[in-house]
């Protein structure tokens, strides 16, 4: 079976009457020259169009004149090519277009949902959100405790010709991780960790080598914790480790920010 057998053989397709079977006809129409119903053949036309021969067919209102022809409601001289809306006075040019009622260009829109002119001699310019600062020191509770892939997203800048800035995750009076970043510890920059439980400060951790911290200048310190340790990022950088001397993770319940810093803002999520 080929094409011409499926089209023939579907209900609803007017019968060729032994035509090619590339050459469908509407129905009433001649071979190669379809006509709409009601047409009596040769050019086609639309129902009430003037037959051909006859002066062309007018808009409501408008002079005969068919090689002039104009809109609804405009005098009968308009030429062609400068066609007039509806209300605009006749010499208005299509390039510039007046809606009815409106004077003059439509460049800048007005009327109920357009927002006004903007007053002056330019556009407002936008202004950034102004941050603000979180209040120091900084002390957060943590209903939950901390939690394996809990994670603590800390921003801020350090201070202006600052000393040191300090970090605390603590279970009541036990700090369960001290983070103390120092800008001249025995003439070095040097972040020193450690714990204190029953009063007492345990071993110290210091690293020496990567120190991200510059005074003036904002921060992004991320701390994850994970059932093992505290981990710690600045600047997208992994920095250190701590491995946990507080083992109930769930009762390290309390935040606090220290000294040289001016924080904007404190997240807690969960990865």
């Amino acid at each position: 079976m080929d094409l011409s057998d499926a089209l023939g053989g579907e209900p609803g397709w007017p019968s060729q009457n032994n035509q090619q079977s590339s050459g469908g006809v509407w129905p009433g129409g001649q071979p190669n020259q379809p006509t709409w119903p009601g047409q009596p053949g040769g050019q086609p036309t639309w129902p009430g169009q003037q037959q051909p021969g006859q002066p062309a067919p007018m808009w409501p209102g408008q002079q005969p004149n068919p090689s002039q022809p104009s809109w609804p409601g405009q005098p009968g001289g308009g030429q062609p090519s400068q066609p007039t809306w509806p209300g605009q006075p006749g010499g208005g040019q299509p390039s510039q277009p007046t809606w009815p009622g409106q004077p003059g260009q439509i460049s800048q829109p007005t009327g109920p949902g357009w927002p006004s002119p903007s007053p002056g001699p330019g556009p407002a310019q936008p202004t950034a959100p102004q941050q603000s600062s979180l209040k120091m020191p900084y002390d957060l509770n943590l209903p939950n405790g901390c939690y394996d892939k809990m994670l603590i997203t800390i921003r801020g800048t350090i201070n202006q010709n600052a000393k040191m800035f300090t970090i605390n995750l603590t279970k009541g009076n036990d700090i369960a991780m001290h983070v103390n970043p120092r800008f001249n510890d025995q003439g070095k920059k040097t972040i020193v960790r450690n714990s204190q439980i029953g009063n007492t400060w345990g071993k110290e951790e210091r690293e020496h080598n990567h120190f991200p911290f510059i005074q003036g200048q904002p921060f992004e310190m991320k701390i994850m914790c994970t059932n093992s340790e505290f981990k710690v990022a600045v600047n997208s950088s992994h920095i250190l480790e701590f491995k946990h001397r507080i083992r109930d993770i769930h009762s390290i319940k309390h935040l606090g920010i220290y000294n040289d810093v001016t924080l904007t803002s404190v997240e807690i999520d969960k990865l």
